[in-house]
């Protein structure tokens, strides 16, 4: 009998972030070993929890959550998101927003609606690898642009147009930036923007970490920019900010030239019914998460976690020998340099392996977010100071090992 293979589809697909070296963690905490896992942004572990209202909301709210809903979101959630994206300035209605199972589930419906085979798009290295792998199963092909390491990790303007072809269709943002902490300046956001109007290219905004910012930093959303002749599907959600990742709460926003992307529209409308609707009780929380105190603002200030846990996990990084790190921004992670003179790595992920053996700390290697270079790994930055102080000295000791 002929051997069940994988579909063809996913030979170009990666995501490290929850691969083979997951797998061996999971292979080692079978062995009776406790593993520190900093390869996921996920904050319930660390002791974030969902704020009270929220909770409270969907509770309130489960004896009519048990039907399908509209499948692009009940009314009142898609009404909240267009009223958030009014109060920064953008001409939004209710009709433009489609709520889905995270942002995770956005992108993949949006890329199913827009993308046909050959099509290119370009997304950052490092990006977060959903995009590259979401864009290689509709049968598209991802073209990495590069990202400034000495620019603060800001997209490099002349490397992404000498990307473009005939056959680009649209440009991947991620701002703030996972893997790297970056937070985009104005003119890279301009810039970017104008790229896609010079090109007629639609614009994917991914802005999940937009309330996570440090020391002033600023947001500026992609479709302020994009204006009314630049398609901007902006890409965002309840996961980060309000501490809630299963309950899978996500969404998309249309602007721009929706006269223009009526076809595109009715494409998503399709798959959007096709899966019947996201999780309703979800739903219920985002009007009261965007309309309710704010209590992400407590955690990113000076003696916040988020903030004290970044800043710490930059200034250990550095302090190691042959280790280089762009201070985070925003979000949560780090995406720190192992000087290839000092740390000559030819295999990354065997680096990373190591370290996982040796130290039991889980992270995840540089190329696993499509950087071309094996000289670069993400940790995440939610535990406590303490745990991470920790963490972060048995990756030093680690690496002395190689250095030795």
């Amino acid at each position: 009998m002929r051997e069940i293979r994988q579909s063809r589809k996913l030979k170009s697909v990666r995501y490290d972030v929850r691969g083979p070296i997951l797998e061996e963690a999971y292979r080692l905490e079978a062995e009776g070993h406790h593993i520190l896992k900093l390869n996921i942004g996920n904050p319930a572990p660390f002791g974030f929890e969902a704020p009270d209202a929220i909770l409270a909301d969907m509770i309130h709210h489960l004896p009519e959550a048990q039907g399908y809903s509209d499948s692009r979101g009940i009314y009142s959630a898609r009404t909240a998101v267009a009223h958030y994206y009014q109060s920064h300035g953008l001409d939004t209605h209710v009709d433009d927003v489609y709520v889905g199972n995270g942002v995770s589930e956005m992108i993949s419906l949006v890329l199913q609606a827009l993308i046909d085979d050959g099509d290119e798009v370009l997304v950052p290295a490092p990006d977060y690898p959903l995009w590259t792998g979401a864009v290689s199963l509709q049968g598209g092909t991802p073209v990495h642009y590069l990202c400034d390491e000495d620019n603060g990790w800001n997209p490099d303007l002349e490397n992404i147009e000498s990307l473009i072809t005939p056959a680009t269709r649209a440009l991947v943002i991620i701002n703030p930036n996972n893997p790297t902490g970056a937070v985009y300046s104005e003119s890279t956001v301009k810039g970017l923007a104008e790229l896609a109007r010079k090109h007629d290219l639609v614009l994917l905004s991914d802005e999940i970490y937009e309330k996570i910012l440090f020391d002033g930093a600023t947001h500026h959303h992609t479709a302020t920019f994009a204006g009314d002749d630049v398609l901007c599907i902006t890409f965002s959600g309840l996961s980060k900010a309000y501490r809630i990742c299963g309950y899978r709460s996500g969404w998309a926003m249309i602007s721009g030239p929706k006269h223009r992307a009526a076809d595109f529209i009715e494409g998503l409308t399709l798959v959007a019914n096709m899966r019947m609707c996201a999780n309703v009780p979800a739903q219920h929380a985002i009007q009261t998460a965007l309309g309710g105190y704010q209590s992400i603002d407590q955690l990113i200030v000076p003696g916040g976690r988020f903030y004290e846990q970044s800043m710490l996990a930059d200034k250990l990084l550095n302090e190691i020998p042959g280790v280089t790190s762009v201070r985070p921004r925003g979000a949560l992670y780090c995406f720190p340099r192992l000087d290839p003179e000092v740390y000559p790595i030819k295999d990354d992920e065997a680096f990373v392996i190591g370290l996982l053996r040796d130290k039991k700390i889980l992270v995840t290697h540089g190329t696993g977010f499509n950087w071309p270079e094996p000289d670069h790994f993400r940790l995440v930055t939610l535990p406590d100071v303490d745990v991470l102080t920790e963490a972060i000295g048995r990756i030093a000791e680690h690496l002395e090992t190689l250095r030795a």
